[in-house]
């Protein structure tokens, strides 16, 4: 790559990875999806937990409820603790801890039930009430790993114990793990992983045209366009109003449609459909380099489908949805990033119930067959990592509906869409639940970030991003901010007049921080060897080298790009400056 003149000095830059030392007990992002014959380890040894392996009978053990509990041992000599003759959900084994508020605990642990499948949950008794730290699909014949956690909001006893609803089956535990981190442990395990996924050190050498280190050189470096995609919702009042407009385009390159593109949106009443809102909105998005993810082509929620649609007999709804998939993704294909194809799909079941369990699969395949085989298509999903509680969107339930698409025929590019509408944020489950969905290997977004309002919102917000961004396995985040005069859905980043609430506060303070926008550039002098080195998010940027024996002081600006990489791989960029 060359400067604008024939004379030059080189500056040569050398990308490579660099670790970061932190003074702490390493996170295990390790999970398992495979349900195995044998248990694995206990994570951390178990951590706080007694006997976790079981290898000294039910010592530090009691029964909770009215259970039977005893330990076995498997033909292959593996210790294990039962729980059988279960009457009640709850009646299981137990083990008593004191946790601390400000803890982090991470937990893990593997269960088999004696027939079928069952999906059992972990829970702690606290003195507040009832804490769920994770669930497990449990099957019979091979181990399930549940991966989960928890933190308290009183310091105090708290009982484990596991609980299915399915009384008929014995619970099987072993190999359990209940490990703290601090908050300031817990922070660091983000920062590693910020530095190993998402940065890159980057050496610049400054020599003249002979070779030789070119010392005391002034070298600025400015970024262009961040890697990591960290956008928002907008609404279609970004089509009129100017100052959501420069707003919008000044922080963001990535966003979704709140509403616009979705079905009840461009077909209220059948028959003519209406897409000149989320035009017009494309033309904004497009003018200003920003990208956009496809939201919605279905809801299987009945109450998002459109009212004349759901009175239509099974016939003639399948051609209004074939109509609708026709028309949107044929419309905006090439125009979007990825599309979510069948919102909401693991608590609501509409097309199910009229076409079939694989309704889904089939919808899948036609928009990939649409869209060119190339654009991701998400599940789209609520409370897989804000809600513990919630069973029915648990890591494993939103396995089981991957391997429902993939037995369905859906062969084609698939990605995990977390929306994550939090109230108070359970970051040990959230990362957890990361942790089991990224075994898959498929791309994470989290799709619809906000937290309820209330005195911790921006707080809460901030804590939920950092461990987002924090998650090497998490490649973008979409909040779920589109602004309306009347209000936003739940959280808003600015007032009317775009000025900053506290939560747009902590959206600018970490676009600064990550460089997920173009930023102001900063200098640095090199040193007597000629070299000047820097760590960088992964993006696009350019470097400006000035030098007093240059004359006017002025000379060309060169790009580069730092992405991820390996150990073993380097990167030489040749930049030619002016003399």
């Amino acid at each position: 790559m060359e400067g604008k003149n024939n004379r030059f000095l080189l500056l040569f830059c050398q990308i490579f990875l660099s670790g970061l030392a932190v003074d702490a007990l390493s996170y295990d992002y390790g999970a398992s999806i495979e349900c195995l014959a044998s248990p694995l380890k206990p994570q951390y040894g178990g951590g706080i937990v007694g006997n976790p392996e079981l290898d000294h009978g039910t010592t530090g053990w009691t029964t909770f409820g009215d259970a039977q509990v005893q330990q076995r041992v498997s033909k292959e000599g593996n210790n294990f603790i039962v729980a059988h003759h279960r009457n009640q959900p709850h009646d299981s084994f137990s083990q008593k801890f004191y946790l601390e508020t400000g803890k982090f605990y991470t937990f893990s642990a593997w269960l088999q039930v004696s027939e079928e499948n069952a999906q059992v949950a972990a829970i702690f008794k606290t003195q507040s009430g009832f804490e769920h730290a994770g669930w497990v699909a449990a099957k019979s014949g091979c181990w399930s790993m549940l991966k989960g956690g928890l933190t308290v909001n009183a310091s105090g006893p708290a009982d484990l114990y596991f609980e299915s609803k399915n009384t008929s089956v014995e619970i099987w535990a072993d190999s359990i793990s209940l490990q703290p981190f601090t908050e300031e442990e817990w922070r660091s395990h983000q920062q590693q992983s910020i530095e190993k996924a998402r940065k890159s050190s980057v050496k610049l050498v400054a020599v003249d045209a002979n070779g030789n280190p070119l010392p005391n050189a002034t070298v600025t470096v400015t970024q262009i366009n961040g890697r990591f995609p960290f956008g928002c919702a907008i609404s279609d009042q970004i089509i009129y109003n100017t100052g959501y407009q420069n707003w919008f385009k000044s922080k963001f390159k990535y966003t979704t449609f709140e509403n616009e593109m979705k079905w009840t949106s461009t077909e209220y009443a059948r028959g003519p459909e209406d897409y000149s809102k989320p035009d017009a909105m494309l033309r904004f998005t497009s003018r200003n380099g920003i990208s956009v993810r496809g939201h919605n082509v279905l809801w299987d929620d009945k109450r998002f489908v459109p009212g004349w649609a759901q009175s239509l007999s099974p016939k003639d709804l399948r051609f209004a949805v074939d109509n609708r998939v026709n028309s949107i993704v044929r419309r905006y294909y090439g125009k979007v990033i990825s599309w979510d194809v069948v919102n909401e799909n693991l608590h609501f079941n509409f097309y199910e119930s009229v076409f079939g369990k694989y309704a889904s699969a089939i919808l899948y395949s036609k928009v990939n067959g649409i869209d060119g085989g190339t654009t991701t298509l998400y599940l789209n999903e609520y409370n897989t990592i804000e809600e513990p509680g919630d069973g029915a969107s648990s890591p494993d339930k939103y396995l089981q509906k991957i391997r429902e698409l993939r037995f369905g025929g859906y062969k084609g590019p698939l990605g995990i869409g977390l929306q994550g509408h939090f109230r108070t944020p359970n970051l040990p489950y959230m990362r957890a639940t990361i942790d089991k969905l990224a075994s898959t290997g498929l791309p994470i977004w989290l799709s619809e970030v906000d937290v309820v309002s209330g005195p911790n919102q921006a707080g809460y917000l901030e804590q939920v991003l950092r461990e987002g961004h924090g998650h090497p396995s998490v490649r973008g985040i979409s909040l779920w901010s589109a602004w309306r005069p009347q209000g936003c859905y739940t959280m808003c980043l600015t007032d009317n007049n775009f000025r900053n609430l506290p939560t747009g506060d902590v959206v600018d303070k970490l676009i600064r921080e990550w460089g997920t926008f173009p930023a102001e550039g900063f200098s640095g002098v090199t040193d007597s060897k000629g070299r000047f080195e820097a760590r960088l998010f992964h993006g696009d940027y350019k470097v400006i080298v000035t030098h007093p024996n240059i004359n006017g002081s002025s000379v060309v600006d060169q790009s580069f790009e730092v992405g991820p990489m390996d150990e073993s791989q380097k990167k030489i960029v040749h930049v030619k400056v002016s003399i």
